[in-house]
């Protein structure tokens, strides 16, 4: 699935903290606009793991930005619930601290041919009421995730069927190879379900008072709304059991979570924003790691003005200051990116990856040159300057403020004209599902990412007939190599296609790539152990957080 806007729904104004919270903003912490001191970009480390823990820990607290909707990730998608869930929910494929996918409740898979997968269902397996998981919860779970009005119908745009062919057996059927289709059973499409509590809970399920309906190594034990959500190591669970017995988390933005993790309030959050982390560099007693996403900021082009011409987009492209950005607006924990997909989506033959984005930043440099500005310049005079001004659309937030501006300034130096269009962070979410909202403007501050460790869960925005190509980017070879290489199951000749598809949409600035956005783990110094990397979404990180010291 590919996904627009942060990682969670914007939060509204004015949220409120929980008491815990309150205190911390109150014990003098510093509450001043999130800054702190600004990493160098180009030498920000990315990991996908942390040491791993020692010494078993009784309790845990930590810090969501936003209070779960649901806990049935079916019905309300949003990640704070995903980061709770992730520890309490197992899925048929898991996905891996650096990024790999694996078969998880599906012990193996096999492709008797390249339309067919069949999944052996692992025995031993209880949900957290003491009932044994089936290949009948399997399908029924599956068939759920398919309904249209779930988040993760999509996912089964390809399925011809499902069906139960032996007693742990599952055979799925495609219409067309689909080499995605297992990434996404490392995703929500592959969470298992106890069918007999979701029908039980009826439409009550994921609200506050219910049971949860899974296998993981975490059981729900209780959710307050508005206050705290607790999870419990499960005694009878299959897999490693767990170092840390309980979690609580607890919910706050911006400056509340800040102050509660330096006054000591919270023990750690994998922090959604790069400002809250830049915030908290050098703080004692805390420590902080980067690690691979596939998250990264970018520019959404509109065919209503003058960057319908590819070559002013391209000029964009190269005179925009992609280092300033990464400096002034987001504390250098962004990085300067040729691509419009983060290193996060390297599932597979990274190598290969890394250098084919290498070579993209001739077109996307992270500092224009003179000659950058040049050929810039040059494209402008060939395609003819716009008359009237670019309008680029943003919210007032920190980081959006530097990218508008810096984008302005960039049109400037190419002698094309910018007009920036500020409007509140909800309104600004419209921009990117409703085409009316975004008809007054010419390119929209976006930050994107996608929830499959595969490039190729990005690029269908370049189709012909996508609903995220605004700038009518039409080319029947581009149409033509995506569906291949989302039809094709070997991983090294997907990614070969890949690569291709990706200079092609890089080339013709459908997107403009400015930086990619790694994850960033926040953690009491005390602590290790949970993976640093965007795996955290899908991964049970909590099992793995305990004492450095045993």
């Amino acid at each position: 699935m590919s996904t627009p806007g942060p990682r969670r729904r914007a939060a509204a104004a004015g949220l409120a903290a929980t008491a815990l919270l309150a205190t911390a903003s109150c014990a003098g912490a510093d509450t001043t606009a999130l800054g702190g001191a600004p990493a160098d970009a180009a030498k920000l480390k990315l990991t996908a793991t942390t040491p791993a823990a020692k010494g078993h820990l009784d309790k845990a607290r930590w810090l969501l930005e936003d209070e779960p909707d649901s806990l049935d990730l079916d019905t309300q998608g949003s990640s704070a619930g995903r980061v709770v869930l992730t520890n309490v929910c197992e899925r048929l494929y898991q996905l891996q601290p650096d990024m790999s996918v694996r078969p998880h409740l599906a012990t193996k898979a096999r492709t008797p041919d390249d339309r067919t997968l069949v999944l052996t269902v692992r025995d031993g397996v209880t949900f957290h009421d003491g009932s044994k998981l089936t290949a009948d919860d399997v399908l029924w779970s599956l068939k759920r995730h398919a309904d249209p009005d779930m988040e993760q119908a999509d996912e089964f745009g390809n399925v011809r069927s499902m069906e139960k062919t032996g007693a742990r057996e599952i055979t799925i059927r495609f219409k067309a190879p689909d080499a995605l289709f297992t990434k996404a059973l490392a995703g929500d499409a592959g969470i298992v379900w106890n069918k007999r509590q979701v029908s039980a809970s009826g439409k009550e399920f994921g609200t506050p008072g219910q049971k949860d309906a899974c296998s993981g190594p975490y059981a729900l034990a209780g959710w307050k709304s508005g206050d705290s959500l607790t999870i419990e190591a499960y005694d009878g669970y299959w897999g490693k059991k767990p170092l840390t017995r309980q979690v609580t988390f607890r919910w706050a933005s911006d400056s509340a979570l800040v102050n509660a993790l330096k006054t000591g309030a919270a023990d750690g959050a994998y922090a959604e924003s790069p400002n809250t982390a830049s915030a908290l560099r050098a703080t004692r007693g805390i420590d902080q790691y980067y690690g691979p996403s596939t998250a990264s900021l970018v520019l959404i082009p509109t065919a209503r003005g003058g960057l319908k011409d590819p070559r002013i987009r391209r000029a964009l492209s190269l005179a925009v200051d992609r280092t300033g950005i990464a400096r002034s607006g987001y504390g250098g924990l962004v990085q300067p990116w040729a691509t419009p997909v983060g290193s996060g989506a390297w599932g597979y033959e990274k190598p290969r990856f890394a250098a084919a984005q290498k070579k993209l930043e001739r077109l996307a440099p992270a500092t224009p040159t003179a000659a950058d500005l040049a050929e810039a310049k040059k494209l402008v005079r060939s395609a003819g300057a716009p008359a009237d001004p670019v309008v680029i659309g943003t919210d007032s937030s920190q980081g959006r403020t530097v990218v508008a501006n810096a984008v302005r300034a960039a049109l400037q130096r190419i002698g094309v004209k910018g007009q920036i269009k500020t409007v509140p962070t909800a309104q600004f979410e419209e921009f990117y599902s409703d085409p009316q909202a975004r008809a007054g403007i010419d390119v929209l501050v976006g930050d994107w990412y996608i929830s499959k460790a595969d490039p190729m869960g990005f690029y269908d925005n370049g189709l012909s007939d996508s609903s995220n190509n605004w700038v009518g980017f039409k080319d029947a070879t581009y149409d033509q190599r995506v569906r291949a290489a989302l039809g094709t199951l070997d991983d090294g000749k997907r990614a070969e296609l890949a690569v291709d598809v990706q200079r092609r949409f890089v080339d013709a600035a459908v997107w403009i790539p400015l930086a990619q956005v790694p994850t960033a783990l926040v953690l009491d110094d005390r602590m290790t152990g949970p993976p640093a990397s965007q795996s955290y979404l899908y991964y049970p990180w909590a099992a793995e957080l305990g004492l450095k010291k045993g």
